[in-house]
């Protein structure tokens, strides 16, 4: 009998001596990874926000095939939450969010020793080449968890950077593969309504073109907006003579305006008129860099449906959408036309 007591006071002594040295060792944590993804913050954040799309970036199914999502109807934003069900149950909810800065979330983990309720953030900061992103996450153990973490020989710490790394990996993937999308529609013969616009005109080579664009129809834009001018539609981009032989193009680049503008001598922004113009469109959802297959596919229209390019026409590419206020490529709006022959025998819509 006194053995079986001996026993059991050694048991106890054992066990209180574990709990005192596992509860003063420190349980707090603060794990965080980061990865500069080539992507706008924009772009980076919504996939991020949108909880819908972790079932595709996360490394959860890579460890759980079994597990299962629920999915409220609104799936992006503050207050808005998710769940899961597999080998481990849990949910989280969005609680703070400062678009394409800051997410902040309440994490529940339900395990066989109880809840566990860490916090988890994101940050996205604009770099050179892309948007930095922080995922973190932190919290505290509880005694049980230290001990065993202790006595299993667990690094729960490399595991969670393990899973970052994994995740954001994801993300990236996930990015550049949004941003690749793109379609091309013919939309047929149309008649351009033309009208009076500013424009600046340059020649670049052919590889060099988009570089010298942008500061070209800067430059018209802070030009109307300086001369308190109303812009009367999208801005668009003429092209009047091309050379093959050197692979160097002669451009316009110009912004609609509602009336005839004169312009003192010198001024480097000048005013245009185009006549309206009959040509076949074609709209292309996407990055500019599908914009001589969507030439091509107009061309094709043109010669399936029997048509004649105009020799003295002059092609035009009107953007609908702005890239600073659109970050995703896939997003992008261009209208191409090719100017042609005007025929009765096929029906035209206005389109300016």
């Amino acid at each position: 009998m006194k053995i079986l007591k001996y026993l059991f006071f050694l048991v106890l002594l054992i066990i209180i001596g574990s709990a005192i040295y596992f509860g003063t060792k420190d349980g707090t944590y603060n794990i965080q990874d980061s990865m500069v993804i080539k992507a706008p913050p924009e772009v980076v954040f919504n996939k991020v926000n949108d909880y819908k799309s972790w079932e595709k970036w996360g490394p959860w199914k890579k460890e759980d095939s079994t597990i299962t999502f629920t999915y409220a109807e609104k799936t992006s934003g503050e207050g808005v939450s998710y769940s899961w069900d597999g080998n481990m149950r849990g949910s989280m909810t969005t609680t703070k969010v400062i678009p394409n800065k800051e997410i902040e979330q309440d994490l529940t983990l339900k395990t066989p020793a109880g809840e566990r309720h860490p916090k988890v953030y994101w940050n996205f900061e604009e770099v050179d080449g892309g948007t930095k992103v922080t995922w973190g996450m932190k919290g505290e153990h509880t005694l049980i968890d230290k001990a065993y973490y202790s006595l299993s020989g667990m690094d729960f710490e490399k595991q969670m950077h393990s899973m970052n790394k994994v995740g954001l990996e994801g993300i990236a993937d996930e990015v550049a593969e949004a941003m690749k999308e793109y379609s091309i529609n013919v939309d047929g013969v149309t008649q351009y309504g033309g009208g009076y616009y500013m424009y600046t005109t340059s020649v670049a080579k052919m590889d060099e073109l988009d570089k010298k664009t942008k500061p070209m129809m800067n430059l018209v834009i802070d030009f109307i907006t300086k001369n308190n001018l109303n812009m009367a539609g999208k801005p668009f981009t003429i092209f009047n003579e091309m050379d093959k032989a050197n692979n160097t193009v002669i451009f316009s680049t110009c912004v609609p305006v509602k009336e005839k503008v004169i312009t003192p001598e010198g001024s480097p922004v000048v005013c245009g008129f185009m006549d309206p113009v009959s040509a076949v469109k074609t709209t292309l959802k996407g990055n500019y860099e599908h914009l001589p297959e969507a030439y091509n596919k107009g061309r094709q229209y043109i010669e399936k449906n029997a048509l004649q390019i105009d020799p003295n026409g002059k092609k035009f590419e009107v953007y609908t959408t702005n890239p600073e206020e659109t970050p995703n490529p896939a997003n992008w709006l261009t209208e191409v036309y090719i100017p042609i022959i005007s025929t009765q025998n096929l029906p035209k819509k206005e389109y300016k």
